[in-house]
């Protein structure tokens, strides 16, 4: 069902076009003068205005300016008298979708508000192309990202909550995208929350919204995230940073479907699909007491790990062709692709900022090559980091850089120290016998002395 909001200052119009529509099917607001309808813009999310050009408290050209602030997508249709075509068509070159003369028949503006609303499903489809699995803007050909492509196209038919995992830079924000896309909400908002950005304060205003004077400086209400996502899907990014308090609420959110806004006493309710990243280790936290366990379990119904790129090299040539061909239309350079040392150089390479530390890179060589392919040279910030003539060797061997490396070194020692005892080791480590457990188990470390214990 479609929200519109209809702005007509003539009571007895706004009633009827109210009454009309709302029998079609639509979800209609009435507001009776420009400042009610901006007011309550500020409240809700529509799909399409209808306002009138001449009203008191704010005229047509108010309401226009405010809808395209709130969304671009919304488009807007003028009701115009006829001494006030002028201001109607200054308005569509304002960013309006169309205008109709009064007086007009219900069938007349219903016509222009079908074809607003195949309009705006058309520009969003558009807008999505290239988000979805295969499409161009997720490359991947090595194994890995097949699978991830096949999971994306299982779970994005349903309402399942999505947790996907991986390092920083992997891409995770862009799977999100592509599951909102393929699913059957694609033509509703995709709205993305940063969940380590914010203050607590701040996060819980941003998602729940809030009521004007809830707090200092909050001078109008707000809606949230979780409300700008009703009917679409709502991406919380970092989700592993939120505190206790805050996962409480967003667990009450998720499972009811519904909240107060911060300073409000009214519940409101929500249709919101979840898909959530997060860069920490989850299980881990649980086990230190920094992240609730229910609060796992009702994100983790569909994990979806993704590997970082020194994992997947597969994917290294075809991602760097993807964004140099990006790259050279977007900052207008004839660069079409690599020299063979290039390409060895870029699979040497570890990338341990991911597919955004290799995007950043290619766009920096676009930029400084002076020839139509890419090459060693153009490549040089990848050698700053290693010893030259002249220069200081590191202080750490660059294989130890990798925390993974490091953690695994620092279990094995532990246990070796302890004679393995994984209680011992623990002891050791700092860490409680279930964090323990578990990095022994992701790490896959076995000893034969477990079995031999084990057997006697």
């Amino acid at each position: 069902m479609k929200n519109i909001l209809i702005a007509e200052d003539e009571g007895t119009l706004r009633e009827g076009l109210s009454q009309a529509f709302s029998e079609s099917g639509f979800k209609v607001v009435q507001a009776a003068s420009g400042r009610e309808a901006i007011e309550k813009m500020e409240r809700q999310v529509f799909d399409l205005v209808v306002t009138d050009m001449k009203m008191p408290g704010g005229d047509g050209m108010d309401v226009l300016r405010r809808a395209r602030n709130a969304s671009e997508d919304t488009p807007v249709i003028i009701m115009t008298a006829f001494g006030t075509v002028e201001g109607a068509v200054e308005a569509i070159k304002q960013g309006a979708y169309d205008y109709i003369q009064k007086p007009f028949s219900i069938d007349e503006l219903e016509v222009k508000i079908q074809r607003a609303l195949e309009h705006r499903r058309l520009v969003q489809r558009v807008n999505s192309l290239g988000a979805g699995p295969g499409s161009g803007t997720i490359v991947g050909e090595s194994g890995t990202m097949k699978e991830i492509f096949t999971t994306i196209e299982k779970v994005a038919g349903s309402n399942a909550t999505v947790l996907i995992i991986g390092e920083t830079g992997t891409g995770k924000e862009l799977i999100a995208e592509a599951i909102h896309h393929s699913s059957p909400r694609r033509d509703n908002n995709f709205v993305k929350m940063n969940c380590a950005s914010l203050t607590d304060t701040l996060l819980e205003s941003e998602l729940f919204g809030h009521e004007k004077g809830a707090f200092t400086g909050a001078e109008r209400q707000r809606i949230g995230r979780f409300e700008l996502a009703n009917e679409g899907t709502l991406f919380l990014d970092e989700v592993g940073n939120m505190s206790p308090s805050t996962q409480a609420k967003v667990l009450r959110a998720i499972q009811e479907q519904e909240f107060e806004r911060v300073g409000g006493s009214r519940t409101i309710r929500v249709d919101v699909r979840i898909v959530a990243a997060t860069n920490v280790d989850l299980p881990a936290a649980i086990a230190e007491g920094k992240f609730r366990e229910d609060l796992f379990y009702r994100l983790n119904v569909v994990s979806l790990p993704v590997p970082p790129l020194r994992d997947r090299r597969e994917d290294i040539v075809p991602l760097a062709r993807h964004f140099v061909l990006k790259f050279g239309r977007e900052l207008k350079r004839p660069v079409k692709d690599f020299t063979q040392g290039a390409l060895e150089m870029l699979l040497r390479h570890d990338w341990p900022g991911n597919v955004r530390e290799l995007e950043n890179t290619i766009e920096r060589a676009v930029l400084m090559t002076e020839s139509p392919a890419i090459g060693e040279a153009d490549l040089s910030i990848l050698t700053r980091g290693s010893s030259a003539p002249g220069e200081f060797p590191p202080l750490v061997d660059p294989s130890l850089l990798n925390l993974e490396v490091l953690e695994r070194q620092a279990l094995l020692e532990a246990l070796k120290r302890s004679n393995w005892i994984q209680k011992e080791a623990a002891k050791l480590l700092g860490v409680s016998s279930r964090v323990m457990n578990y990095k022994v188990a992701k790490h896959g470390i076995t000893n034969d002395r477990w079995t031999k214990n084990r057997q006697n």
